[in-house]
C-alpha cells in the first residue's frame, strides 16, 4: 500500500458518480484520480453499462485499466479491447422470471443486453431508454431470447422503479438478480451476480484486497460493492438506500465529489 495514499486500490461507478450529468469527467477528477494512481493506487471503472456501452467513456479518457461492466458481469481490459470474463443469464430461468413479475405487475417493457465485446442493446415497445445511447429495436419478444444475454432491462408503466424493483425480488428473487441502477433502470441479472463479484475478480488479477479498497457510487446497485469494500463513499445525489450503507457522504457527481475525498486522501 502506498505511503501516500492509504487504498491500494480506488473503484468508482460512472453515471452519477465519475460522470458529470453531461457525461464528461471533470479536469479536477481527471487530476486526481492520475495523481492517485501516480501514488501508486489502480483506478477500476465498476459500472452496470455493458462493454458497448462503456468502451466510448473509456476510450475518451485514456483509460488503459480494467473495467468492470454489466454490473459485474463482464471484466474488460480497456487497454487491449479485450473481454476477459463475461457471465451471462440463464435465458430459461430469465423468462419464468419476467412471468412471475408480469403475472404480479402486469405486462412489462423490455430491453436485454447481449453478450459480447460489441454486444447489441435490443429495445422493446415503449421502453424508454436513459440518455442517448445506441439501441436495437425488436417488436418480436421471441427475438430476446436467440442470443446470449448478459441482463435483461424492465420498465413499467405506472410503478417507479423502486416498486417494480421490490415487486420483482419479492416474485422473482429465487431465480434472477434484481438490482435498480437509477429511475427507470431496473435490471434482472445472473442469479447471485453484482459489481462485487466483478470487482472481486479484477481486484485479484492487480492484486488488491478488499480492505485495501475504497468504493464510489450513487445508486442501490452499488450496495454490494460498497458491503465489499473497505471504504464506501457515497456521492451527495445518491440514492437514499446507498447513502444509508456509506462510510461517508462527499459532494454530488456535478462538484467533483470524488476528487473532494481522494485530494483529502493525498493530504
Amino acid at each position: 500500500m502506498s505511503a501516500a495514499f492509504p487504498y491500494r486500490l480506488i473503484a468508482t461507478d460512472l453515471d452519477g458518480t465519475l460522470l458529470r450529468d453531461d457525461h464528461s469527467v471533470s479536469p479536477r477528477t481527471r487530476d486526481a484520480l492520475a495523481a492517485a494512481t501516480a501514488a501508486g493506487a489502480a483506478h477500476i471503472v465498476v459500472t452496470g453499462r455493458a462493454v458497448p456501452w462503456t468502451r466510448p467513456i473509456l476510450d475518451d479518457l485514456g483509460y488503459t485499466g480494467l473495467a468492470v461492466c454489466g454490473q459485474g458481469a463482464q471484466v474488460y481490459d480497456a487497454g487491449a479491447h479485450r473481454l476477459l470474463t463475461s457471465v451471462t443469464l440463464d435465458r430459461q430461468l430469465a423468462a419464468v422470471a419476467l412471468a412471475k413479475i408480469e403475472a404480479e405487475v402486469g405486462p412489462l417493457r423490455l430491453a436485454a443486453s447481449r453478450d459480447g465485446l460489441d454486444g447489441e442493446v435490443l429495445v422493446g415497445p415503449g421502453y424508454e431508454i436513459v440518455g442517448a445511447l445506441p439501441a436495437t429495436p425488436f417488436t418480436d419478444a421471441s427475438d430476446l431470447w436467440t442470443a446470449p444475454l448478459n441482463k435483461l432491462y424492465i420498465q413499467h408503466p405506472d410503478l417507479t422503479s423502486d416498486e417494480l424493483a421490490e415487486a420483482a425480488t419479492r416474485t422473482a428473487g429465487g431465480f434472477v438478480t434484481v438490482t435498480m441502477a437509477g429511475e427507470g433502470i431496473v435490471e434482472l441479472l445472473p442469479l447471485g451476480l453484482s459489481k462485487a463479484t466483478g470487482l472481486s475478480l479484477a481486484a485479484r488479477r492487480i492484486g488488491a484486497k478488499a480492505p485495501e479498497t475504497i468504493a464510489f457510487g450513487d445508486m442501490p446497485n452499488d450496495l454490494p460493492m460498497f458491503a465489499w469494500a473497505g471504504h464506501g463513499v457515497a456521492m451527495a445525489n445518491a440514492h437514499r438506500e446507498l447513502r444509508a450503507v456509506a462510510d461517508e457522504v462527499t459532494a454530488s457527481n456535478e462538484e467533483d465529489g470524488i476528487a473532494v475525498v481522494v485530494e483529502r486522501l493525498l493530504g
